[in-house]
């Protein structure tokens, strides 16, 4: 990466979504973490309200927006009357973002002190760089409670070569740039893999992809995690990204189908139990 003087680092906006399933707490504590507990604050948060929530979601809303008041920066929150899924909710909030750079953030999640400020500073000096992630911890009711850690590639080329056969990115550590995402076509709506479809997409068309080695967010964790990633629905969805992969000359048709058999055994054959033994023992580090 280049060396140069870091001036003013560029603004930045925040692209989040909750819904009526989230925790008001976590969702608060996530807030905390990229507003008042940051290095670098967001010039601009935007929260796209997934349908109807709960009473106790809109207060922590209400808070922060009165904090933003205080703390100078903008919070602007998209009431949606339906629940549109996360695919769907994302795009709209990317499209809400005024300012060129982007990051996201899920609501449960807890953002380390310096991650805004360490992004910022890789897209000020490479500018052809386009998206830039980091590692993530992950811990159940503490957060000093960690149970795992998904440390992925750093440089562009070993991060292609690693979407190859998983996603390449921690979804909520991304920053980054938003015409190359709107160039890609933004996110769609497809069943747990908005984020891997629209790198594959932003791959193709040639973006510049980067991590920082470091862990940039602290993530919650738990049995209902690895329920989620497990059921024919998950892995019909994991097929079909799969096939576009091929279909689009990504990956051999020999990826193709190891891929597909070692996600059949993961998240269609094994229990839940054996699911979360297997992510934390040979898949996280």
């Amino acid at each position: 990466m280049k060396q140069k003087e870091i001036g003013k680092l560029p603004p930045f906006s925040v692209a989040m979504c909750v819904y009526a399933g989230d925790n008001a707490e976590w969702f608060g504590e996530a807030l905390q973490s990229i507003t008042l507990k940051q290095t670098v604050r967001p010039d601009e948060i935007v929260i796209v309200v997934d349908g109807p929530v709960p009473k106790t979601i809109k207060n922590v809303i209400h808070k922060y927006m009165e904090i933003s008041v205080q703390e100078s920066f903008c919070l602007k929150p998209v009431w949606l009357e339906k629940n549109r899924g996360l695919g769907n909710a994302l795009k709209i909030a990317v499209s809400q973002c005024q300012y060129e750079i982007i990051a996201r953030m899920d609501s449960d999640d807890i953002a380390r002190r310096s991650r805004f400020k360490t992004q910022l500073e890789i897209l000020d000096l490479n500018p052809h760089i386009d998206v830039v992630g980091g590692d993530i911890s992950e811990f159940i009711g503490d957060k000093q409670n960690v149970v795992g850690k998904r440390t992925l590639p750093v440089t562009d080329k070993e991060i292609k070569r690693y979407a190859k056969k998983r996603c390449p990115f921690n979804h909520m550590t991304v920053m980054y740039r938003k015409a190359a995402v709107m160039k890609a076509g933004g996110y769609q709506d497809w069943f747990w893999n908005e984020d891997y479809y629209l790198w594959i997409r932003m791959q193709e068309r040639g973006m510049v992809f980067a991590n920082t080695g470091t862990v940039l967010v602290d993530v919650r964790v738990g049995e209902e995690m690895y329920r989620r990633r497990g059921g024919w629905k998950y892995y019909k969805s994991e097929i079909r990204l799969q096939k576009y992969m091929l279909d689009h000359r990504v990956i051999s048709y020999g990826a193709y189908v190891m891929n597909c058999s070692k996600r059949f055994i993961v998240q269609v054959l094994m229990t839940s139990r054996m699911r979360e033994w297997t992510y934390k023992a040979l898949i996280r580090s």
